[in-house]
């Protein structure tokens, strides 16, 4: 494009060029008046020394016009990956490309948000964020438009300015259909912490949003760390109140799921979790030592050394067989409340412990049943033998011994040897990293007693002399065992040649049979941390295999789990949704929900263009869907508009043109430069001086 332009570019200051007019003007005037020859050549020649002195410029500029800046944003949030929605995005996406192309006055800059190969699951989607960022260095004359392609859940529409120059439209493309229909569960009030074995209140809704939404009771499934607990009944639309009770203390899952509707958009949603801390409010123990040993106290200044632990203790000094004429007015003992123990509040117990306890008429032989069908029930026994455990008086003669993992042999080996942590024993949890037990010989002290029994049931955790069984830990029923073949702990306790970890062992022992998750030695865990999720596989086997991840988008994932050494299997994932992952190894499954809880991008799924209409509207832009009635795709033409025209029509949308142009090159001509100017003052001079000379 060329345009001229005319300019005076002075030889002299414009006073001075004045100066020489004025009288000039005035003598030509004059001789004009008076009629004099020659006058007219004379003010031609006056006029033509004016110019030249004056020196006018034709100015010649080359432009080109400048491109009008358009922003394409598409919505790759979470919710544009449900139902068809990829598919409509992608398709609407490239019509417009084509057809954009036409135009080369534009220069469209396409964003997508979250940007891709991001790995980052974004909360909201934030579109005027992206729209605000791509546009930042365009100045304002020259922006044309911007067209989002989106489900119009858009999080951060302004209440305001769309944040474009006025009268530049907002164009928005609808994903999805006018017909969806959504069901929603989730959590309105959920405690984060709660003392085991209370009562623990929720709350919770089910909501019907979209198209035709349903009405009534419909059954919700309760489950509590993976078992389903029971089935409860909720009004759809209203606030529905949940009692549970958490059965362990840490991390406890609890899962809410709806039955979901036929047809609809996502069953993401469908599903809700709460983590819940349980907090043990006080461990109940009994401990019943058989007699005065120097073990004894080791057991006693432990489990009183815990605030949380609340201990009742019984030793018996005082054998009922033992008859030595002693008056009983004389005896400053107590007797040994045993049917009040082991019948009536044998329940309230979170474990028994026998500490070189021995049948000796001081318990009836039918409490010993009792005791078997406790820990048969759910129960924690701990056995810590001596001598005496392979004695005539063993309580393995007793019913007691259905739940006792070992049979004693009769055989009591005393020499000095070094418990060492066994095979098995590295990969479980109990005596997995025992300060010592990774070196040869084991870095702790030694101890003299083994009581001999035949090939046990369970694990084998620990040895002790010429590799005999030494800790034993096994399940029966739903409780648990642990046995302790030797009575010579408190030698660590005393620091002899060093003493050992006693304190952690039998520490750890006592809640494993307690049932504490963090050292169950099958176990599979995962936990999240922001969008990444730590998955963590806890067995005793020698391989773990593949972990079986699903995204909430129901996108399934083979995660391979890499081995840490001692029974840990582990993995690190980084997600790109948010919501709740169901991971499955084997017979294990765990649940974890990654990004934050109340994430704007699940609080409503359903496709609108009601979000986007108002502030499309002030702009002189449109809202549409891309979808027809008939379920096909109808992608609007494009045309640029001038600023003051309408921006949008039934099947097109409008852009924005801009009128700037940039200049590529100016070239200058000057009427009176060169032989040109001499030859004409020449030719006008000589004119004047022939009529003169006449």
């Amino acid at each position: 494009m060329v345009t001229l332009s005319l300019e005076f570019a002075p030889l002299v200051a414009w006073p001075l060029l004045v100066l020489f007019c004025v009288p000039a003007a005035l003598l030509i005037a004059y001789a004009v008046y008076a009629q004099a020859r020659g006058a007219a050549l004379r003010a031609a020649a006056a006029a033509a020394l004016a110019f030249a002195v004056a020196n006018p410029v034709v100015n010649e500029e080359e432009r080109a016009p400048l491109s009008t800046t358009v922003a394409l944003i598409v919505d790759r949030s979470q919710s544009q990956k449900l139902d068809d929605r990829p598919n409509v995005t992608d398709t609407a996406l490239d019509t417009l490309r084509r057809r954009l192309e036409r135009y080369p006055q534009f220069d469209v800059r396409e964003v997508e948000t979250p940007p891709p190969g991001s790995n980052t699951a974004a909360p909201e989607t934030r579109l005027f964020e992206a729209l605000n960022s791509a546009i930042r260095d365009v100045p304002p004359s020259r922006v044309g438009g911007a067209i989002m392609i989106t489900d119009g859940q858009v999080h951060d529409i302004p209440a305001g300015a769309t944040g474009l120059p006025d009268g530049v439209p907002v164009h928005g493309l609808i994903t999805g259909r006018a017909d969806e229909f959504d069901r929603k569960i989730e959590f309105v009030e959920a405690p984060r912490f709660s003392i085991t074995g209370q009562p623990v209140s929720f709350s919770y809704s089910v909501t019907d949003a979209g198209a035709d939404p349903e009405t009534g009771l419909v059954a919700v499934e309760v489950y509590l760390n993976g078992d389903l607990v029971f089935a409860d009944t909720a009004i759809i639309g209203g606030e529905t109140p949940l009692e549970l009770e958490l059965d362990r203390a840490g991390t406890n899952i609890v899962e809410l799921a709806v039955r979901p509707r036929d047809g609809e958009l996502t069953t993401a949603n469908n599903r809700a979790v709460a983590q819940i801390q349980g907090i043990r409010e006080n461990l109940r123990v009994l401990l019943v030592s058989g007699e005065p040993h120097s073990g004894e106290r080791t057991w006693r200044n432990l489990l009183k050394s815990d605030a949380s632990v609340d201990l009742v203790h019984f030793t018996i000094l005082r054998p009922p067989e033992k008859q030595d004429g002693t008056p009983i007015n004389e005896l400053s003992l107590i007797a040994f409340p045993t049917r009040e123990l082991f019948v009536e509040k044998i329940e309230d117990f979170d474990l028994i412990i026998f500490d070189r306890y021995q049948y000796r008429n001081v318990l009836p032989t039918l409490y010993y049943d009792y005791i078997a069908e406790y820990v048969r029930a759910g129960g924690a026994l701990l056995v810590a033998a001596g001598p005496e455990y392979a004695g005539a008086n063993s309580i393995a003669r007793t019913p007691l011994i259905t739940a006792l993992p070992a049979t004693p042999t009769g055989i009591v080996t005393a020499k000095g040897y070094y418990p060492r942590v066994s095979e098995d024993g590295m990969r479980h949890p109990v005596t997995r990293d025992l300060d010592g037990g990774g070196i040869e010989p084991p870095g702790w002290g030694r101890w003299f007693r083994t009581i001999d029994v035949e090939p046990p049931d369970g694990v084998i955790a620990m040895q002790g002399a010429d590799a005999r069984p030494l800790l034993i830990l096994n399940r029966f029923g739903e409780g648990r065992v642990g046995m302790i073949l030797s009575d010579h702990g408190w030698l660590w306790a005393r620091g002899f040649e060093g003493g050992g970890p006693h304190v952690g062992l039998y520490r750890r022992i006592a809640h494993w049979l307690m049932k504490e998750p963090e050292l169950e030695e099958e176990a599979l865990t995962a936990v999240a941390d922001g969008q990444s999720l730590t998955i963590r596989r806890q067995t005793m086997e020698n391989a773990a295999g593949t972990a079986r991840l699903t995204a909430p988008s129901g996108e399934e994932i083979e995660v391979e789990l890499t081995d840490n050494g001692n029974g840990i299997f582990s993995a690190r994932v980084d997600t790109d949704e948010v919501g709740i992952y169901e991971i499955a190894n084997g017979d294990f499954t765990t649940l974890a929900h990654a990004g934050p809880v109340d994430a704007a991008e699940f609080r409503s799924m359903i496709s609108t263009p009601d979000l986007l209409a108002p502030v499309a509207e002030a702009s002189g832009g449109s809202v549409r869907r891309l979808a027809d009635a008939s379920g096909g795709l109808n992608v609007p033409g494009i045309l640029p508009v001038r600023a003051n025209l309408s921006a949008s029509g039934r099947d097109w949308l409008g852009l924005r043109t801009t009128d700037e142009t940039e200049l590529l090159g100016v070239t200058r001509y000057s009427f009176f430069s060169g032989f040109l100017g001499l030859a004409l003052l020449l030719m006008i001079l000589a004119g004047t001086w022939m009529r003169e000379g006449r």
